[in-house]
């Protein structure tokens, strides 16, 4: 089996603002050249991190001349994704109904915050939103505290991985039957997805959830984050032998055989208790000194780094999940490379992410059959950037 070929990512950006997340800063990577035709304060990290390997051209579709354009490349592309309210893009004759015309066999997947039914579908929706309305930021931050949400776009992130599985089975359907199909995939939906057991516990026993537990797990004990000499480590002693082990390696092996604390169900009634004697304990050491004592103990641990640790942490480099490349306006940047390793196809950053309007003339010209005069005919009249 030979390698596989890369799909070709074109990325549609108002032709002068661009993508909303390029002024996401700072921080930016500055730019280093001086005759970039959009140069601002950089290239913000928040667009960096996720727009590798894609090509950029601005195109403005509020203008006939840039949805004829968009219909041609629509004809012969095989995905188009978009994040529109729903009948928004009908105006401007991009809609799945028109583009399906122009061409009936593409993906086309409509991300929105609410779908494109139900009572809320013209309600805009933003990650922070949908975590707060479909229940994430009600289980989310320590016991007896507020709220809190996610440190990342949590809803965005398995919203694009959920939408990127859905357009597989639809490509490998299409290959199938020959027909294309709309996508409808909501933020809320897939928050909703993803609130996972806790949600099976809801409907299953028909009573409210149990809330916010922090680091730690309502039916596991000890299972948890706990203080250290110097910062925190995480312990998980699943099971009956795991606690054991860690008594062990505590150097307390007396409080396995205690009638409290003998079998996860009483330490879960325990759990007060025990957690204040293990969190004793932990604070003798430091979070270093504590990996060592359990080093080889086959007991899940693990020290709770900050982001800047995690990337330059040991394992993480030597899993190569940080890459140099070199960006057309900024230099060499580092990026987080892709997650997945393949034992035949080899998948990266091909490409860095592209400055504003980068691939508009090569674009033009090698997809659309455009002319050098038509082209800048086309920017001076602002369809193109």
């Amino acid at each position: 089996m030979g390698p596989l070929n890369s799909a070709e990512i074109i990325k549609i950006e108002h032709p002068t603002r661009g993508d909303d997340t390029r002024a996401w800063g700072p921080p930016y990577a500055k730019h280093l050249k001086d005759d970039l035709p959009h140069k601002g304060s950089g290239e913000s990290a928040y667009f960096l991190s996720v727009n590798r390997n894609k090509k950029s051209i601005g195109l403005s579709f509020a203008h006939p001349a840039g949805v004829d354009i968009l219909h041609k490349l629509a004809k012969d592309c095989d995905v188009l994704v978009e994040n529109y309210l729903p009948g928004a893009l009908k105006k401007y004759g991009m809609d799945y109904e028109s583009v399906a015309k122009v061409n009936p066999n593409i993906i086309y997947a409509s991300i929105t915050g609410y779908g494109q039914t139900g009572p809320y579908s013209n309600r805009a929706g933003y990650d922070v939103m949908v975590e707060a309305e479909m229940g994430l930021m009600h289980i989310t931050g320590q016991r007896d505290g507020p709220p809190v949400k996610v440190g990342v776009a949590v809803t965005d992130l398995t919203t694009g991985l959920y939408t990127s599985n859905a357009v597989m089975a639809a490509l490998l359907g299409r290959a199938k039957s020959g027909a294309g199909q709309h996508i409808d995939v909501a933020l809320s939906d897939c928050q909703v997805a993803t609130l996972a057991n806790i949600a099976s516990s809801c409907l299953i026993s028909k009573q409210k959830d149990s809330g916010r537990w922090g680091t730690a797990h309502p039916s596991i004990v000890p299972y948890r984050a706990f203080a250290t000499k110097d910062g925190d480590i995480l312990i998980g002693g699943g099971n009956d032998r795991l606690f054991g082990v860690l008594c062990e390696r505590l150097g307390k092996l007396e409080w396995s055989r205690d009638p409290r604390f003998a079998t996860n169900n009483v330490r879960v009634q325990n759990r007060d208790t025990l957690e204040a004697m293990i969190e004793t304990e932990t604070r003798k050491k430091t979070t270093e000194e504590w990996l060592r004592v359990f080093d080889g103990s086959g007991m899940p641990y693990a020290a709770i780094n900050d982001v800047q640790t995690t990337l330059n942490h040991e394992h993480v480099r030597a899993r190569n999940m940080v890459v140099e490349v070199e960006h057309e306006a900024c230099g060499k940047i580092e990026l987080v490379n892709t997650p997945v390793k393949y034992s035949v196809s080899t998948p990266g950053v091909r490409t860095a992410p592209p400055t504003l309007g980068q691939h508009t003339d090569e674009v033009l010209k090698e997809l659309v059959g455009l002319g050098d005069e038509e082209i800048q005919s086309l920017r001076a009249n602002g369809v193109v950037g």
